[in-house]
């Protein structure tokens, strides 16, 4: 890929002010666009801490904002021991979100050593916009009203759902995991994690369960899904949408632990081990 050979050699600066920001440029130009070669060469990543929450006997380090990860594992009731049923209806009713469609990937990988490292990266839903003979498709998140929310600043960053995370305990890591999905995200990311945390359900099998998703008055379920819980929900006036097959729509997790590491069917994951 051309991009990265650029990005070898130039470093960050292909992107700010080198081979890749000039591509970018050109391309606003044709397009009308307002973004200038100031606003590249001012532009500085910013470096946030991560939220910290209890959980299952770990300190769960994620990501705030949008993601809403802290506050539904802060919202979710203790799952061991529980039955399907309300499983399903207590990680539903602490997750409780909706959203659109994105294209996020999320790596997690491990070391001998017991380091541990989660990155998710994402195109939002894709501008479909591709830099000439960069190999490099642009990202656009104008039209998520979740990302959105107010009028534009000039300074101001955009915000994400993305929440990489990791789960420590006083002998280190526990679980690196990380998802992809927009709104989804949520609810698989706390999903997964509370079914390997606290129910002690091995990493892919906890993966691989049929998930639950609700989306303002309608709740998508994949097949398999506890249908005495999807009952409860429609005599609570929800519209239950009973998927054919396990999709794409309900999100992808990746994620290395103490008990293995997994990754997603539903967005063509792989997980594996490498010997240097």
């Amino acid at each position: 890929m051309r991009a990265l050979e650029i990005l070898a050699h130039e470093g960050a600066a292909a992107v700010y002010r080198g081979t890749i920001a000039e591509e970018v440029l050109a391309l606003v130009s044709e397009r009308d666009g307002v973004l200038t070669r100031g606003d590249l060469a001012a532009y500085e990543a910013a470096w946030d801490a991560p939220v910290e929450v209890g959980y299952a006997g770990t300190r769960f380090l994620t990501r705030g904002g949008l993601s809403g990860v802290p506050a539904a594992l802060g919202r979710l009731r203790r799952l061991a021991g529980l039955g399907g049923t309300a499983r399903t209806l207590a990680v539903l009713d602490a997750v409780d979100g909706g959203g659109p469609d994105g294209h996020t990937t999320n790596l997690a990988t491990a070391d001998a050593d017991g380091n541990a490292c989660v990155v998710t990266t994402s195109l939002g839903l894709g501008s479909g916009d591709w830099l000439p003979g960069l190999d490099l498709h642009l990202n656009s998140m104008l039209g998520e009203t979740d990302l959105l929310v107010g009028r534009l600043e000039p300074g101001g960053r955009m915000q994400s759902m993305m929440a990489p995370s990791i789960a420590l305990d006083r002998d280190g890591v526990v679980l690196a995991i990380g998802a992809a999905g927009g709104t989804r995200l949520r609810n698989a990311l706390v999903g997964v994690a509370s079914a390997i945390l606290d129910e002690g359900v091995a990493p892919q099998d906890a993966v691989d369960r049929p998930r639950v998703h609700r989306a303002g008055t309608t709740v998508n379920a994949e097949p398999g899904a506890d249908e005495d819980a999807l009952a409860e929900l429609e005599r609570r006036g929800l519209t239950v949408r009973r998927w054919p097959g396990r999709h794409h729509y309900f999100g992808g997790v990746s994620l290395v632990g103490r008990t293995g590491a997994a990754a997603d069917p539903r967005r063509s994951g792989a997980a594996g081990v490498v010997t240097l």
